[in-house]
Parts: C-alpha cells; structure tokens; sequence
C-alpha cells in the first residue's frame, strides 16, 4: 500500500482525488485535508497568504496521522507565485515539517511536461492575465518554453470549480497552439479527472492537468510508476522519472 497525502486549499474539485484514487486501483491511498485558503482570490497577495508555511503547516499532523509517506501541495497558482527558488524553499519547508518528502503542483507540472519530453506548451489558464505570466515564468525557469498562454480572467476558485466538460474542453482548444507538445491546465480548482481521455481527443496531443500531475508528483516522491487506462498519456506508459 502507498500512500500519499494532498494538502489542497478550500472546496473547488477536491472530488477528483478519490476518483483518481479509485481508477489508480486499490494499492494507492490517496488522503487529502483541506487547508484555510483565507480570501478565495487570483490575486498575486492573496495567493502568497494561502501558500503561507503556517496555513501548510496546519494539515500536516492529519495526513501524518493518516499515513502518509509523501505530502504534495495541491495548488498551482499558491506555490508558482513564489517564483522557482520561493517555490523551492516552500516545498523544503513543508518536507520539514511533515518529515516526508514533498512537493507541489508547479514541480509537477515541471517533472511531468519533462517526463512527456514536452519541452514546448501550450498553458490554458482560468487565471488572470499577471498570474498566468507567472506560471509561464515558473516554466521558464524549468526550461520549458511556453509557446502560447491563454488567461481566462477567473477571479475565484468557486467559479472554476463549477465548469463542466464544456468549459474544460473549450478551454484547452482555446489554448492550443500548433508548435505544443503539450497543453498544460494549471487550476486544481478545475475538475478534470473524468475529462481525461476527452481533451486528448479534442487537442490530439497530451493534455496535463493540475490533479492529475499532482497525483503524478506523489507517486513519484514514493518511486512508483503507475500506468492506467483512462488517464491520460501521462499514465498510458511508463515515462522518466527526473529527480529535480
């Protein structure tokens, strides 16, 4: 049994980790607290306050205490906004705190656009305009080339979090481009589990979305490879598994 603990802000789409934990089969356990996202807003000073060490900090003795060996912070717009070495510190000191290995969504969107050998994407961001530059910042500094970014001006996690199929799909066209390799979703706020295998039929390339290389990152700190039908080609065959 495995076993890798979430720390995800707020209720937007958290549902799509047990739904990622049951398609991953019944060897994975996948716990996941809520922490204290203060004000719920894609806003640069209000996503250093959710990041903060201390609102981390706070879920940690509960997925200790539910066994996780692993702990990953399953938010994209609250670890990027930090920068790559900000990023970096936060993810050491959350390591240290859980005394586990750790990490977050924007290392794994790193590790697995690398993993895919996608070294040129497209990102479909529900974020503003200055907070998506931030992320294509952050992918720069991983050297990943951006090659277009699209910034849908979503203010808050509970607006995302109410997209259907519909949106999600037309987001990821919107946000396409012809020289990707990839299209990266960085909103774990956006459920996209069960939309998988639809957006790689709609952009006809991988599609990486934020709870589902976050899920990606855990199993990596924990050394497993994974492969599942169903999730995308992330999880259709084994891929490199890059360190840092």
């Amino acid at each position: 049994m495995a076993t890798v603990g979430f720390l995800y802000p707020g209720y937007s789409a958290e549902d799509d980790y047990p739904r990622l934990e049951k398609l991953l089969g019944g060897d994975i356990r996948l716990p996941l607290v809520h922490t204290d996202i203060g004000e719920d807003a894609h806003r640069v000073d209000a996503l250093v306050e959710m990041g903060s060490a201390a609102r981390l900090a706070a879920g940690v003795g509960e997925l200790r205490r539910r066994g996780a060996e692993a702990v990953v912070w399953a938010c994209t717009s609250a670890s990027f906004v930090f920068g790559w070495e900000g990023a970096g510190a936060q993810v050491r000191e959350l390591a240290a705190t859980a005394g586990t290995p750790a990490s977050s969504t924007s290392f794994a969107f790193a590790r697995a656009a690398r993993a895919m050998g996608a070294e040129r994407v497209a990102v479909a961001a529900t974020y503003p305009r200055d907070v998506a530059d931030r992320f294509t910042a952050f992918l720069k500094a991983a050297g990943i080339e951006v090659v277009r970014a699209r910034a849908s001006g979503v203010i808050t996690a509970a607006e995302v979090g109410t997209w259907g199929e519909a949106e999600v799909l037309g987001l990821a066209r919107a946000g396409d481009h012809p020289g990707a390799r990839a299209v990266l979703l960085p909103d774990t706020a956006l459920h996209t589990v069960a939309h998988l295998p639809a957006l790689e039929a709609a952009v006809g390339k991988p599609v990486l979305t934020a709870n589902q290389v976050t899920v990606w990152e855990g199993l990596r700190l924990l050394d497993r490879v994974v492969t599942r039908p169903g999730l995308g080609r992330l999880f259709a065959a084994e891929t490199e598994r890059p360190a840092a």
